[in-house]
């Protein structure tokens, strides 16, 4: 038997009788949920973590966010099967190791993979022979080959003989009660036979439905696709909102209609914007990957493109709204917004249309102030740092009464909507729902 096999099979062993180490780096809303999901298929995992205050309240059972309880963290920290670090010196010694590092956009919303390339350049310096690396970051078909396994080679290990790599899309949602990792279908692919059958083997340990793929880039590829259905869907709505509003049309009891048909139509509802760490930035991945192609992307772009604009439509509407309904212009106006999260019912802020909302409105020299259940204060963001810092206000009729609008952002369930309804003097709706709660004003103004 050649090293490279007698490699593989004592890896594929250690998988099998879930003896292998596995190593998680990055600890965000992908990589706890991950760590405690393979916890609980019976591995012993390492979650590796550069914030040493993150690494500190995991060890201690402490979770920060809403998919994983800490008590079910703290379980796992006490039967030994999960521990946090920030050595990540201790990757020698895991056989399985997963990448779930952030892909942002730049400022220029080109692909930002300087987190994927420093995990990898860390790992090179602590790969050895039988390793398992699988990234399960977002990114464009051809990162894994391309970027990810030339870092490694530099080592003189090669892939497929000396370490296996593989590609596993992560498709984490944030606040979806019906799914959590082990019942989300996992779409998985290696570098080669070996390393597929490694990569799918490992997930079948820890998810019900393994979904496995020809190659790397097609996995990468499942991933866009995903996310760009819902980008351009949701920019079709969110472009019928604009055209039917004008006809004096309303968008939702479009929709309410439409979706009883019960075969070829697909219910999508319009917003006040994009947010999230998918769908808002996925799409440009692929644009900017089909560019080296000399390929347009015309379709995607136009949807982004739509999606982006919502947030300044809001404030028009809302300028708008003040200045007919109650003779006042934005510029001296003071408005509330409902919910600072990208989504109801969890404290996820990354790329709210909530955050760009309040910096519009200040444009316009008006002053926004925000109130969200699940979010207490602005945390430091890479391209909202002017209102960092902001909290939360108390939502109280005192409080209502003394804002001349209020937009609801996020309709999360903890909101009082009968208080703003009761006491707001203007509402701008741009979740319908007050139409939905049966809460019908004439201060209530849809956009």
């Amino acid at each position: 038997m050649d090293a490279s096999r007698s490699t593989y099979d004592r890896l594929l062993n250690r998988i099998s009788t879930r003896s292998a180490q596995v190593g998680v780096i990055g600890l965000g809303y992908v990589g706890l949920p991950l760590s405690v999901a393979i916890a609980r298929a019976g591995f012993p995992v390492s979650g590796f973590d550069i914030e040493a205050q993150k690494v500190e309240s995991l060890n201690n059972g402490q979770s920060y966010i809403e998919a994983v309880t800490s008590t079910a963290l703290a379980g796992h920290v006490a039967s030994g099967r999960f521990r946090a670090t920030a050595d990540f010196a201790e990757l020698a010694v895991c056989d399985v190791i997963i990448i779930c590092v952030p892909t942002p956009l730049t400022k220029h919303r080109e692909p930002d993979l300087s987190f994927v390339r420093n995990t990898a350049g860390t790992i090179a310096r602590y790969l050895r022979l039988g390793h398992l690396i699988v990234l399960e970051s977002t990114t464009y078909p051809g990162t894994t080959d391309d970027v990810i396994k030339p870092i490694l080679e530099e080592t003189g290990l090669r892939s497929t003989t000396d370490f296996f790599l593989g590609f596993s899309p992560e498709r984490e949602d944030p606040g979806n009660r019906s799914f959590e990792v082990a019942t989300i279908p996992k779409v998985v692919a290696g570098d080669g036979v070996e390393a597929a059958t490694l990569v799918q083997a490992f997930y079948q340990s820890v998810v019900k439905t393994v979904v496995p793929v020809s190659s790397t880039a097609t996995a990468e590829a499942v991933k866009l696709t995903e996310n760009i259905f819902r980008s351009v869907n949701i920019a079709l709505v969110n472009e019928l909102k604009v055209v039917l509003g004008a006809m004096g049309i309303d968008i939702w009891e479009v929709i309410e209609a439409a979706k009883s048909k019960p075969f070829g139509y697909m219910p999508f509802y319009p917003g006040p914007g994009l947010g999230g760490h998918c769908v808002p930035i996925d799409p440009f991945y692929l644009t900017w990957k089909a560019r080296e192609y000399e390929l347009p992307t015309r379709f995607i772009e136009l949807a982004a493109e739509i999606n982006t604009a919502m947030p300044r439509h809001v404030v028009d509407e809302l300028a708008k709204a003040l200045d007919r309904r109650c003779g006042k212009a934005l510029s001296r106006s003071r408005i509330l917004i409902i919910g600072l999260a990208y989504k109801k019912n969890v404290p996820d802020i990354r790329e709210s249309p909530s955050l760009r909302l309040i910096e519009l409105i200040e444009e316009w020299g008006g002053k926004a102030e925000f109130h969200d259940p699940h979010v207490t204060e602005i945390p430091a963001t890479r391209e909202h740092m002017a209102i960092k810092g902001r909290r939360s206000v108390e939502l109280t009729e005192a409080a209502l009464k003394q804002f001349d609008a209020v937009v609801i952002a996020t309709d999360h369930d903890a909101i009082d909507y009968q208080a703003i309804a009761d006491h707001a003097l203007l509402i701008v709706d741009t979740r319908n729902v007050f139409g939905r709660l049966g809460l019908a004003r004439e201060t209530v103004v849809k956009a």
